[in-house]
């Protein structure tokens, strides 16, 4: 049986996009489409059994995709929702947290990416529902990041890196203390040596050096370095990443 979903979102190229894409998906079905709020509140109290899944825009008219929310919150609904939005704030993400949805993921993105959340997200337990769910986004939107950069995700640096970065964005006092004591927690992580940590971030860089998007590359560190001399050390490298993520985000708070 396959997973049934919810979409609801008012830009209708939008929707024939991912209702085409998931034509001849195996596992996914788009079982029924919502262009507004309220006829998404209307869908759910008409085919509520046969909904697995909701997939849900924030900006929309009649009712936004907030009141949505606070409408199943409210009802004392357990369904699972997914909320898109093109922006990241982390007011908006503790909101949705709040009021009970799975998973925030930030437009645009790829058919894969949207299939993997919703599997995840119909696979998980609601005990541990939106719990992670800001810390989910913050690591999704670096993931990226780092694959702008160039950095290939087979790698051990990639998931040092992406470690690493997260820890120095949670906690700011790290950033004079990335060899003293965040390598140790890194190594410690992984059962690994410091000095493993080290290296393989270094290569993680060096690659990225190579073949990342060198606008992006000069966006981020022609401030800090002589980009057309030096690769950035690995502190550098982290340092200024975390720093792009606290822009973004705001400083962490944690729950």
């Amino acid at each position: 049986m396959k997973i049934r979903v919810l979409l609801i979102d008012d830009n209708y190229k939008f929707v024939d996009s991912i209702k085409e894409g998931f034509k001849n998906n195996k596992y996914i079905d788009i079982s029924y489409i919502a262009y507004n709020g309220q006829e998404g509140i209307n869908k759910i109290n008409d085919h509520n059994n046969d909904i697995d899944i909701i997939i849900l825009d924030l900006v929309m008219p009649k009712k936004d995709g907030i009141s949505v929310l606070r409408y199943l919150y409210e009802k004392g609904s357990n369904k699972k929702v997914i909320v898109l939005s093109s922006y990241n704030e982390q007011t908006t993400i503790r909101k949705v947290a709040e009021l009970g949805a799975s998973y925030f993921l930030i437009k645009p993105f790829e058919k894969e990416e949207i299939e993997k959340k919703i599997m995840e997200v119909y696979k998980a337990s609601d005990i541990s529902k939106s719990v992670n769910l800001f810390d989910n986004n913050i690591k999704s939107s670096l993931a990226k990041l780092l694959h702008e950069l160039g950095v290939p995700s087979h790698i051990k640096g990639y998931t040092y890196l992406i470690d690493g970065i997260i820890k120095v964005y949670k906690s700011p006092d790290l950033r004079n203390k990335i060899t003293r004591e965040l390598y140790p927690i890194i190594a410690n992580t992984y059962n690994t040596k410091e000095s493993s940590v080290e290296r393989n971030i270094r290569h993680a860089i060096e690659v990225s050096w190579n073949r990342g998007n060198w606008d992006l590359m000069e966006e981020l560190f022609g401030n800090s370095i002589d980009i057309d001399r030096a690769k950035p050390t690995n502190s550098e490298y982290i340092i200024t990443i975390a720093e792009k993520l606290r822009l973004e985000y705001g400083d962490y708070i944690d729950n």
